[in-house]
């Protein structure tokens, strides 16, 4: 049986959502059918953004044509919106500025047009939004549908504040769950007539705001991503949820959800998105410098050297109070956990477990209701995260997720959390999705080590280090010939493959070891150096190929040693040091150059040559690099 839900109005408050979260309000004035709306947006720049400087081209609103037919304001991040772009460019549409926003207009439109004007407003934007990948909250207006306007959000904040100069005789508004209209209309009726709370009314009337006196009053709505934007208007604030739709229209406002299940713009999209890249793996490590902003955007401030993960903000200090945390993750997450669990425990000074969720479940590991449990999984519905996450929340844990996928089952069911903005990742061997989850766990430490005034100049330089990663893999990236040469001269060919590693290194060993097992079917080990000599170094010899990472930080001098034990049993190994690093340069090796970073932040730019080695061993392979055999992208069966 269809009903109706009730909605009750909160006064503002902060609000535990991740994103960040500019001073944006939409006012929407309606008395009667005489509607008008404004836009007041802050004017400061975005201190988060990398790509683009505060300009008229690129400023909200943005537009679907020269003749204004949609309109849109926007908060969030589309990532899938290069690839809706180059499909609408192919369809002939001419776009104005750089934003990913203004894709989301010109998708309105084009949708508009394919469905020959039948399509509803609500329906209209219920289609859009199918298409968006990514975190957003977004506000359409059009000349097709006058003095109405369609609000929506997934994983970015938006609210909707009501003002009116009368007292209202209730303070709720009716929720809509998407059937077909005259089925909603005839339940709707059965279940006002059995609430004696109401006057008999008509339909429309009962999405009204009602006086004392039963008649509806003029009103005006309220649109922001903060409470803190429209404080001095109202206090009746109406939080909407992920996948929400707000209709205004006629006075009145309708809320209902949107169909969960997402589809794809066109057949050919899959072909588009490849672009001049053969693979969506390679092409996925080549947009790294891209999916790195993104998952920093609107997050760094690099002039104040300060952090805001908005999801985290109401929780930071239950986390800094914590008696440990706990990461627990599977296969490539669980490298990012670990390669980030130095940084943790010196900028917060709490103990750190990084957890495999399948040994985790198997051990039945003790938690204690003043624990934090992390969770990390690119796809956010990975099976084995899930149940130790909902073994956690048996325990009273408080639950955080770190997911690439915004309504996942994992985002859904934590606590709080961190999107990583990634965008969409088609190829089953993480890559883009590894250095984003580095990197939000790197910034997740930095804003919880800010109450420590010691680490002030080792958070700065970190957050410096950060606002330098996308120029230096770039400057990784421009090396790929040689690698691809170094890859079929000396390793295509051997059955096996040893990567040696220490301290921050160590993740990017396992990980490095992991891509070239997964994608190419060649034996690889990522081995801790300062394990070397209780086993491993057996397996050295002058056939054995050997990666060792050398990297200029505090434990230099010991991975150098371990170079000296390889070469004395006649190993020639692949080293990759910094560039400029005059000590390896005079070595008869191979050598793979780096740029060099501050330490935490080294791994992620030592693993990005492993991944275009392990990807360019398996086109050698003839493997299919996308599919490889046996694996499947999202891990949910046990």
């Amino acid at each position: 049986m269809m009903k109706l839900t009730r909605r009750c109005f909160r006064p503002p408050q902060g609000l535990a959502v991740d994103g960040d979260t500019p001073k944006e309000v939409l006012i929407f004035k309606q008395v009667g059918k005489v509607a008008t709306s404004k836009a007041l947006i802050d004017a400061s720049p975005d201190k988060g953004r990398h790509d683009q400087d505060p300009s008229n081209r690129n400023c909200h609103p943005h537009r679907s044509d020269e003749n204004n037919e949609f309109t849109v304001v926007h908060n969030g991040i589309i990532t899938n919106f290069k690839e809706i772009r180059m499909v609408l460019e192919k369809k002939g549409f001419v776009f104005e500025s750089d934003t990913d926003t203004e894709c989301v207009a010109k998708l309105a439109k084009y949708l508009y047009d394919q469905g020959k004007g039948k399509l509803s407003f609500t329906a209209l934007v219920k289609a859009v939004i199918k298409e968006l990948e990514g975190a957003f909250a977004l506000i359409f207006k059009s000349t097709k549908f006058p003095n109405e306007l369609v609000a929506t959000r997934r994983g970015s904040p938006l609210l909707i504040g009501v003002k009116t100069d009368k007292k209202l005789k209730v303070d709720f508004v009716d929720v809509e769950f998407g059937a077909d209209s005259e089925k909603i209309s005839e339940e709707a009726d059965a279940y006002l007539a059995s609430d004696k709370t109401h006057p008999k009314m008509r339909r429309t009337q009962s999405r009204a705001f009602l006086s004392d006196d039963g008649q509806p009053q003029p009103i005006e709505y309220y649109l922001a991503s903060d409470a803190s934007a429209i404080i001095e208007h109202t206090k009746r604030v109406l939080y909407l949820e992920d996948d929400d739709i707000a209709h205004i229209s006629e006075g009145e406002l309708h809320i209902h959800p949107a169909a969960a299940r997402r589809r794809r713009l066109l057949a050919a999209l899959a072909q588009v998105m490849k672009g001049q890249f053969k693979h969506y793996m390679q092409k996925e490590i080549f947009e790294q410098p891209e999916s790195v902003v993104n998952t920093m955007r609107g997050r760094v401030n690099f002039n104040t050297h300060s952090i805001t993960l908005g999801g985290l903000k109401a929780y930071l200090s239950t986390i800094r109070r914590c008696r440990r945390i706990v990461f627990v993750a599977c296969g490539t997450s669980y490298h990012s956990a670990l390669a980030t669990r130095a940084i943790f425990e010196e900028l917060t000074e709490i103990p750190v477990s990084v957890e495999l969720a399948s040994d985790f479940l198997d051990r039945r590991c003790p938690i204690f209701r003043d624990d934090v449990c992390v969770f990390v999984s690119q796809s956010g519905e990975t099976a084995d995260t899930i149940l130790a996450l909902r073994y956690c929340l048996e325990r009273g844990a408080l639950c955080l997720g770190v997911t690439n996928t915004v309504g996942s089952t994992i985002s859904r069911e934590t606590h709080c959390g961190v999107h990583i903005n990634a965008g969409p990742e088609i190829g089953v061997a993480s890559t883009k999705a590894y250095t984003s989850q580095y990197i939000a766990l790197a910034m997740m430490a930095i804003q919880l080590g800010e109450d420590r005034v010691s680490m002030t100049a080792r958070r700065a330089e970190i957050i410096d280090g950060l606002h330098e990663l996308p120029r230096h893999i770039k400057e990784i990236l421009a090396t790929d010939a040689e690698l691809r040469q170094l890859a079929q001269d000396v390793l295509f060919g051997q059955k096996s493959l040893l990567i040696m590693g220490r301290g921050y290194q160590n993740a990017t060993c396992l990980e490095g070891a992991l891509k070239i097992k997964e994608v190419s079917y060649m034996h690889s080990e990522g081995i801790l150096a300062g394990e070397l000599k209780h086993g491993p170094l057996a397996l050295i010899d002058e056939t054995m190929p050997v990666i060792l990472i050398m990297t200029k930080d505090s434990l230099y001098p010991k991975v150098q040693s371990a170079y000296e034990q390889v070469t004395a049993r006649m190993g020639r190994p692949i080293i990759i040091a910094n560039t400029g690093d005059e000590n390896v340069a005079k070595n008869p090796c191979h050598k793979i150059w780096v740029p060099q970073t501050v330490d935490c932040l080294q791994g992620l730019l030592t693993i990005i040559p492993l991944q275009l080695i392990s990807y360019h061993l398996a086109v050698l392979g003839g493997v299919d690099v996308d599919c490889p055999r046996n694996l499947a992208k999202s891990v949910t069966v046990e």
